[in-house]
């Protein structure tokens, strides 16, 4: 176990731009980047003008997503300084993602080219489980703090944990619900939550919400 606190960071949505990466996989499969519809969409086949795929175009999407992909994602603004942040602060980082488990690697290295101080990814996998697939990874890591932006991935977290919930992309937001009584604090990116984090007077919630 560490010495030192752990929090527990989601990837995509927190630490990295998918949305914005997602133009790009998109323009190398089908040759166009789709125009950009709704900037403040949470799911990216919102934000962006694209159809539903389904069929041979979907395949050769999701064959466009490959080692590369995942080893090229942009942070988004102002994750990589909240995370030095934290970490200068004395809390060690590890990244915690509902990805495929082959992409580990791949995100592991995207985080460190892009100058995050995270030595440490956990691929998880995705579930169709109603538990959180994270689950299992916090439970073992045992951190002070847990940040998602996927209000499901909260399931089944240890109630020692303290829940964070990034809430962006306000329009079409998973994050709705009863569940939400159950976060312990909920921040603007992570800059925010860096800022909160590091502020003497804040209360670090866990147990009961």
């Amino acid at each position: 176990m560490s010495a030192k606190p752990i929090i527990a960071l989601d990837a995509d949505g927190v630490l990295l731009d998918y949305g914005l990466a997602y133009a790009s996989v998109w323009e190398r499969a089908f040759g166009r980047r789709p125009l950009e519809r709704d900037k403040d969409a949470y799911s990216p086949l919102d934000r962006w003008a694209v159809e539903f795929l389904e069929g041979e175009r979907l395949a050769a999407l999701r064959a466009c997503m490959n080692e590369q992909f995942w080893s090229s994602l942009p942070p988004l603004k102002l994750a990589v300084e909240a995370c030095h942040r934290l970490h200068d602060a004395g809390y060690e980082l590890v990244c915690v993602s509902a990805l495929a488990h082959q992409f580990e690697g791949a995100r592991l290295r995207n985080l460190r080219d892009t100058g995050f101080p995270i030595e440490r990814v956990i691929a998880t996998g995705r579930s169709a489980e109603q538990r959180s697939p994270k689950a299992d990874a916090i439970e073992q890591l045992a951190p002070l703090a847990f940040v998602d932006d996927f209000l499901p991935y909260f399931r089944g977290i240890a109630p020692s944990v303290h829940r964070a919930l990034i809430c962006r992309g306000l329009n079409g937001t998973p994050n709705v619900g009863p569940e939400l009584d159950e976060i312990h604090s909920s921040h603007g990116d992570l800059w925010k939550f860096s800022e909160w984090m590091l502020d003497p007077s804040r209360t670090l919630r866990s147990g009961a919400a």
